[in-house]
């Protein structure tokens, strides 16, 4: 497919190439509003269906692999998309989000503390954030900063469980 200068992708795009239909999270990055969001939400049935057939130690494994295909469907879609970021594709926010709720506590109250320092660090763009995501370019910085913005959720999570204890 030719780069175009889609304002917004559709059906027709999400389904024309598999790499498409990863990197808009199945879809759930055609949603109108906050499709980071959406994508983000995306992991948490995602992460219930990976770990009732998954030890830890292989859905780690399947986190990477899953940020490897990203990088190549990110760096596709983008090229298609003629946006390198753009706002459609959410299959960053799915993966690191995966690797989040890998680390969460069990409760319904540490995935919504999860969630949402999650979303504030890839929204906020914290340093080195926002650096990665300006100069790494193709697939690998649509996915590394938002990798980097899970690492940060995860240290105010681990933080928060050392002060609770």
């Amino acid at each position: 497919m030719t780069p175009t200068t889609l304002v917004r992708p559709n059906a027709g795009f999400l389904l024309s190439h598999p790499a498409h239909f990863i990197a808009l999270g199945f879809g759930t990055g055609l949603s109108p509003l906050a499709p980071g969001t959406v994508g983000t939400l995306l992991a948490f049935p995602l992460y219930a269906l990976l770990a009732r057939w998954l030890t830890p130690e292989l859905l780690a494994g399947a986190i990477v692999g899953l940020f490897a295909i990203g990088v190549w469907a990110c760096g596709r879609a983008g090229g298609d998309l003629g946006v390198a970021d753009h706002g459609s594709m959410n299959w960053d926010e799915v993966v690191a989000f995966l690797a989040v709720l890998l680390f969460t506590p069990p409760g319904l109250v540490w995935q919504a503390f999860a969630f949402v320092a999650f979303r504030v660090f890839d929204i906020a763009k914290p340093p080195p954030i926002r650096h990665v995501d300006r100069t790494v370019k193709g697939g690998l910085g649509v996915m590394l900063d938002d990798a980097i913005a899970a690492f940060y959720a995860l240290l105010v999570l681990a933080a928060a469980k050392r002060l609770l204890g």
